[in-house]
């Protein structure tokens, strides 16, 4: 589905006052026209697909307090500081917060000064916390994340289920489900759990066209990561682990090779591990080798590649996981390192968790976690195109048959034409085993190895002893776990006695083959040249690489000074944007993508004072400061509702805006946005009606001061006594009468 109306200039004007940019992305504009017009929603938008926007604009727009439900702590860190460096008041409530720095968020909670009040899905049931937001007269609520709230989801949390009480305390307020990865059972799923009415469905593409897919057979952990890392020295790297100990082990090994690299996971001393995720968000450390428990909430945008150590438990997770990866919309790399062994691993896990569970498991809920595995086993082992297989798992179609960024697009992955021979050896090597031993024992076998257990079984005397002594031992490994991901060969249980182990069997396709009635076809397992993403130089043309660096090390210093992630401050591609164009005025900076008048204003001459060393000193510098628009910034869109047709009548009878908001049901300030709107449409000859003529001398007086569109700085001038829906009020009247002078 993609947006078939135009958004309203009053959107498009607060997301380049705000945000710093003049256009929205597919779908963008339905989830905020559905969070403006009040209508329930489920959005479900890739990593990277600006979900935040859809549901930070709207109370921006509205000038109203939203609510916005998240499962993590850091994740609200993050969007209250970067919302704040945007302009937009924010806040966030969770355990630890200071008695002092709460009273103040509830204080400007119950003044109407907060756009959006972050909180995690444990606290907002609470009989404390829905009476003080109650007051607040919330009119959205947003749940990020909401896949969470479906079993069948990759990342099920029991306390989402409590969720669909909130239509009971906030009545009047609509519900807004975000999500990044949902297949249509999931995505139904989080209808029915949230009980949302009626509500607008918009599924983006699941595809990320900047990434390139790789999936490479884990032969050499250490030195296969090595290399990936060497293709990425500038911007950052995630490394996903299975283990604890993994994460430990490969951070050191790294960092030992000379790369800055570190390690997180869930076991860490809570200190530790913040400081571990601050180090990353502030570009102290570009290497994280990490659990699943790190990136949730991570909004680093320079991430260029994501490693995956071992095979992820589902393509839910991968799909989230990889996703982490440039998020800013340029080039990064996936790599799953892949070996069949995984598979097992994850087998034994979930089983031993059912098995160790305080309560008793639902089958269906184990069925449904082997099912997602052996979906991300067919992913890892297809010779497809990558791109079409995730978005194919999602319900989509690709649309083209060669992405230009995938391992299999790319010619990485050959294909050997018939490997029916070399099957068939491997196959009637696991039959003169009888079938009763595992992988080690039969690679050991087809390479004529000289082992105690070889001799100890006199299987250096079997017919199959030495056949593969031509390959080396991983190879031979690689194509017995080939042929198991193909079901040619199969995991089975065997007794003796007491004793039960695993071991590789045969089934009715093993004797197809060895039979020469079926056909073998296997992927070349020689060393991969790796080629470039279709789109790689795009990115950097007309772009000054050392203007980049030079803006990133800026980036660097105010991120310390601003105790804020990097990211917060300017995305890569808004480095690159700055060192394409070079801007050296304050018109010229907001220009640029991701710049908006808060960090125009805040970083603007630091930022011009880098640029100038890069600029040829011949170039002309002309004022290119745009000239005023004509139309009001209060002027009302072409979207009318009911309630503020109804509010527009009743100004024209000079209702006050207390009368307005009780007859229409809305917020005091959403109220007065209505009336900034009539004012700026119908110039009435006085604003009397609603604000008295001592409160509007003393706001005149500050505009001619400050400016008219500076609310913040006049707010602060008058002391904050004066409240900004009254400043909204007099700046549309006030503008009104700078357009007829």
């Amino acid at each position: 589905m993609s947006s078939t109306v135009t958004p309203s200039p009053r959107v498009i004007e607060t997301l380049q006052q705000y945000w710093g940019y003049d256009s929205l992305r597919p779908l963008q504009h339905d989830a905020i026209r559905a969070g403006i017009e009040g209508r329930d929603s489920l959005v479900v938008l890739p990593t990277g697909g600006g979900k935040s926007l859809c549901y930070q604009l709207p109370a921006v727009v509205e000038n109203r307090t939203d609510l916005v439900i998240s499962p993590l702590i850091a994740l609200m860190k993050d969007q209250v500081d970067s919302l704040r460096a945007n302009g937009v008041p924010a806040a966030a409530v969770y355990g630890g917060i200071p008695i002092p720095e709460m009273r103040k968020i509830a204080a400007d909670l119950h003044a109407g000064k907060l756009r959006l009040l972050f909180t995690a899905p444990e606290r907002v049931l609470s009989t404390r916390f829905v009476n003080t937001v109650r007051e607040a007269n919330i009119r959205a609520i947003a749940i990020d994340e909401a896949h969470c709230i479906s079993h069948w989801g990759h990342d099920f949390r029991p306390e989402y289920r409590r969720l669909s009480e909130l239509k009971h305390f906030f009545p009047k307020a609509s519900r807004h489900a975000f999500t990044a990865t949902a297949t249509e059972q999931v995505r139904s799923d989080i209808v029915r759990q949230l009980d949302l009415t009626d509500p607008v469905t918009l599924v983006g593409s699941f595809d990320r066209p900047n990434l390139t897919y790789r999936v490479v057979p884990r032969r050499n952990k250490i030195d296969q990561v090595a290399d990936i890392l060497r293709r990425h020295k500038t911007g950052a790297v995630i490394i996903y682990c299975l283990s604890r100990k993994d994460t430990e082990e490969l951070a050191a090994t790294l960092k030992a090779l000379g790369f800055n690299a570190a390690h997180y996971h869930a076991g860490l001393d809570p200190a530790k591990r913040q400081r571990t995720q601050d180090d990353f968000a502030r570009e102290r450390v570009n290497i994280i080798c990490a659990t699943v428990a790190f990136g949730m909430g991570i909004d680093r945008s320079d991430v260029r590649a994501v490693i995956h150590a071992t095979m992820p438990k589902s393509v839910e997770h991968y799909q989230q996981e990889a996703g982490r990866a440039g998020r800013d919309g340029l080039p990064a790399e996936c790599v799953l390192l892949y070996s069949a062994a995984d598979v097992m691993l994850w087998e034994d896990l979930i089983q031993k968790s059912a098995d160790d569970a305080d309560f008793v498991v639902d089958p269906t809920i184990i069925k449904a976690m082997f099912a997602m595995l052996r979906q991300m086993q067919a992913y890892a082992t297809s010779m497809g195109c990558r791109h079409a297989a995730l978005v194919e798992h999602f319900g989509q179609e690709l649309g083209k048959d060669n992405c230009e960024a995938c391992d299999t697009c790319l010619g990485e992955v050959g294909d050997v034409e018939d490997c029916t021979v070399l099957a068939q050896k491997v196959l009637s090597c696991v039959a003169r085993l009888e079938e009763r031993f595992g992988v080690g024992q039969i690679v050991d076998v087809l390479q004529g190895a000289n082992t105690e257990r070889i001799r100890q079984f006199k299987h250096d005397q079997l017919s199959t002893y030495g056949l593969l002594a031509e390959m080396n031992k991983d190879d031979i490994r690689k194509r017995v776990h080939d042929l198991l991901d193909q079901g040619l060969l199969v995991r089975k249980e065997v007794e003796s006695g007491a004793k039960t182990w695993s071991a590789i069997g045969l089934n009715g396709a093993s004797w197809d083959v060895m039979r020469g009635q079926r056909k073998v076809h296997l992927a070349k397992i020689e060393k991969r040249a790796v080629r470039s993403h279709a789109s790689d130089a795009d990115p950097w043309a007309g772009v000054d690489r050392e203007c980049v660096e030079a803006l990133r090390h800026l980036r660097t210093e105010l991120a310390e000074e601003e105790n804020t992630a990097a990211f917060i401050i300017m995305h890569d591609a808004t480095l690159r944007d700055l060192a394409k164009h070079k801007p050296v005025t304050r018109a010229q900076l907001l220009g640029i993508q991701g710049i908006g008048k808060a960090k125009a204003k805040r970083f603007g001459d630091r930022i011009i004072t880098v640029i100038q060393r890069f600029r040829d000193p011949n170039d002309t510098v002309v004022d290119d400061t745009p000239p005023r628009p004509s139309r009001s910034r209060f002027q009302s869109s072409k979207t009318v509702t009911a309630a503020k047709a109804k509010a527009f009548e009743m100004f024209a009878d000079d209702a006050s805006l207390e009368e307005v908001a009780t007859s229409i049901s809305r917020a005091a300030s959403t109220t007065s946005g209505y009336l900034a709107e009539y004012i700026a449409l119908k110039q009435p000859e006085s604003i009397s009606a609603w604000v008295d003529d001592e409160a509007y001398e003393r706001v005149a007086a500050a505009f001619d001061e400050h400016g008219s569109r500076r609310l913040k700085i006049v707010h602060e001038a008058l002391d904050g006594e004066v409240s900004y829906e009254v400043l909204k009020i007099v700046a549309a009247y006030w503008e009104g009468l700078e357009e007829e002078e």
